[in-house]
């Protein structure tokens, strides 16, 4: 049979969400390939997306449904039928609605996959009656919310529009990692002349790229931007006429910068108050300027006001809406589509457990207590911080159902797992979060062995608990047909022809200059931030949770950056993956290592009192004295995930994990 060519798009929690070809063969997955289509990922992929066919086919991914027959955690397991596993699950959830009630499942789902068939999920337990769920997210609200509070939307120019910078700035972020697509219009920018600055508390392949890199302290963003601001304002390196026309607050702003001097600032950040100054003139000497902020400065209990107070500088410098200017945080534009119409809210939808807190909110939950957990697109007990805690919380639990291809390190604490299908085993519609894009990911090939798609696995739940099952598509391709109609400007036909730029997209964000805040403007002094949040209206810097205690005991500041080898905790367990990245190391500067007698490649224990590792030292002058780096995203039993040390907490604004505000201590394994 001739091979054929199906375009389909990855629906990874990732930056570039790339357009793709698959190659079947005889019914079989053979090839994947990048598709040209998309102007943003240019018909290129990471190892990531070249390693899809080992991931569908991989001998450890599940072909049945399975139920534990050892202690939880132990693993031992039996194959079981779908009958017998629906059964059971049904009479799970008959049991405990009736003894405990509804509110004693908690359904617990993060974002493991995108698309719009997601939304299925809760509608199924809208008709179980309600449950209880989480809020927040782990990996970016504090800043979708400080850009709100800012601008009024979240969004920004088409990544290409990067190309027009004469001047840009990557603040906490290492796209040459984290965003491989994004670097390569850096790259192509810097060819031209555009300049380039880095800042970060690692010298990252990114900065490596640099004009000027800025080793800044962990936390103290937002004292960073607010000199540069004071700088500029001080010196009239700002512009005028926009921040007459577009600007709330920008005299109780200016009063606010004032504080914030070089030499003051040099205290907290530990950067030269020359640097500072030689940063601020660069910045106000260039236009048009970009700013594109990572998510990794966010995740600290005082990372909203550092977004806000990055945000702020953009409009401070007349760099927004204009080509080559911006903002670049998060691009919801595609977020934009209708969503699907939800059974309404039951009385006993209890959404009460952050998801920064999920071991502490299911160890406290009561009236009823957690008995039942659901667990589908996430792997908490690898990627949610204070794992201990949640490891000694799944312990409460009677009965826990994890919907997952793979025995992850949380499927292994759970009671039956249910097989998941992968991208090419059904067809959905993604939108991104980088681009604008609105992309079908097209099925390819059949469900793998007996693994079935999650609308498949709720219908039939939904038929024996004797609910409106016909509610979940039998065929939902033909209802995403139907859905795309809702869409204006777009119809099936020009998605079957490959990714669509969403019509209403401002390639330039903000060209209209049309803010919807309260206030029709770019907010410096926010009304909201003080009501919503009960912090400062405008972009103050405060001490992150660990700046504000002794560091005596565990003097080293842990960061958890991603690798580009694998998202979250996604992908690593692949042979193809993992033979580049076999084990966790830690990346420890050379004079941090030297007080400790530790030697490269020496193994060593980091530890804090929530928990401990034991992995590989990796000396560098290329990461920031006192501070060391892990990448996030390990199972425990490739080396332990790093979220044995992390704290639960939440950031300031967004219900976000502040999994950076983490201090630890280091020594050498004897």
């Amino acid at each position: 049979m001739p091979v054929k060519i199906i375009k389909t798009a990855c629906p990874r929690n990732c930056y570039s969400t790339c357009s793709m070809l698959a190659y079947v063969k005889n019914g079989k997955l053979i090839k994947v390939e990048g598709n040209p289509e998309n102007k943003a990922t240019k018909g290129t992929l990471c190892l990531k997306g070249l390693s899809y066919v080992q991931r569908v086919y991989s001998p450890d991914r599940l072909k049945y449904p399975i139920k534990r027959t050892g202690k939880r955690g132990e693993g031992k397991w039996k194959r079981i039928s779908w009958d017998e596993a629906f059964d059971t699950i049904v009479n799970k959830l008959k049991y405990i609605k009736k003894h405990y009630g509804e509110e004693a499942v908690l359904f617990y789902y993060a974002s493991g996959t995108k698309g719009i068939l997601n939304q299925f999920s809760t509608a199924f337990w809208r008709m179980y009656g309600g449950y209880t769920g989480t809020y927040g997210d782990l990996c970016w609200p504090a800043g979708l919310e400080a850009v709100r509070l800012t601008f009024g939307e979240v969004k920004h120019s088409v990544p290409w529009d990067i190309l027009n910078s004469k001047l840009i700035i990557m603040w906490g972020k290492n796209p040459a990692e984290t965003n491989i697509h994004q670097m390569s219009f850096i790259i192509d920018a810097r060819k031209k002349g555009t300049k380039i600055i880095v800042i970060d508390p690692i010298k990252t392949t990114t900065a490596l790229k640099a004009d000027i890199y800025i080793p800044i302290k962990p936390g103290t963003d937002s004292a960073l931007a607010n000199a540069i601001a004071r700088f500029l304002i001080n010196n009239e390196l700002y512009d005028k006429d926009f921040v007459n026309k577009y600007v709330l607050g920008f005299e109780k702003y200016r009063d606010m910068v004032s504080e914030y001097s070089p030499e003051f600032v040099e205290k907290i950040t530990d950067i030269p108050a020359k640097k500072i100054i030689e940063l601020a003139l660069t910045y106000g000497k260039i236009k048009p300027a970009s700013i594109t902020f990572g998510y990794g400065p966010q995740r600290y209990t005082n990372a909203g006001q550092s977004v806000r107070a990055v945000a702020c500088l953009q409009a401070l410098t007349g760099n927004i809406g204009i080509p080559g200017g911006d903002f670049y945080y998060a691009n919801l534009q595609t977020d934009k589509i209708p969503r699907i119409e939800l059974p309404e809210k039951s009385q006993k939808e209890r959404i009460s457990i952050p998801v920064a807190e999920l071991g502490e909110g299911i160890l406290t939950a009561d009236n009823p207590p957690v008995k039942m957990m659901w667990i589908e697109r996430g792997n908490p007990v690898t990627s949610n911080p204070d794992v201990n805690k949640i490891i000694k919380a799944f312990k409460t639990i009677d009965f826990i159902v994890v919907v997952d291809q793979f025995i992850t390190d949380t499927a292994s604490y759970s009671d039956i797992i249910l097989p998941a299908k992968t991208m090419f085993e059904q067809t959905d519609l993604i939108g991104a979060y980088w681009h604008s894009y609105l992309q079908l990911k097209k099925k390819a090939i059949e469900p793998y062995f007996e693994s079935k798609p999650e609308t498949e696995i709720y219908r039939e739940l939904a038929k024996r608990l004797n609910l409106n099952y016909k509610f979940f598509p039998e065929n939902t391709e033909e209802f995403l047909k139907n859905f795309v109609e809702k869409i204006p400007g777009i119809t099936w036909d020009m998605l079957e022809k490959g990714p669509v730029l969403a019509p209403w997209t401002q390639e330039v964000a903000w060209s209209d200059f049309k803010f919807p805040t309260p206030s029709g403007k770019i907010e410096f002094y926010s009304e909201q931030a003080q009501n919503l949040w009960k912090i400062n209206p405008l972009p103050v810097y405060h001490p992150s949770a660990v700046h504000k205690n002794s560091l005596t005991k565990y003097p080293l500041h842990l960061i958890t950056t991603h690798s580009k080898n694998k998202i979250h905790s996604q992908f690593n367990n692949l042979e193809f993956i993992s033979e580049i990245n076999p084990s966790p190391e830690v990346e420890i500067h050379i004079d941090d290592a030297i007080e400790r007698n530790i030697s490269d490649g020496d193994p060593v224990r980091i530890f804090n009192e929530r928990g401990e590792l034991k992995i590989i030292a990796r000396l560098t002058y290329r990461i920031k004295k006192g501070v060391v780096n892990i990448h996030e995203g390990w199972w425990i039993n490739e080396g332990g995930t790093v979220d044995f040390l992390s704290a639960d907490r939440i950031t300031d604004i967004g219900f976000g994990a502040a999994f950076h505000d983490c201090m630890v201590q280091v020594e050498k394994i004897q």
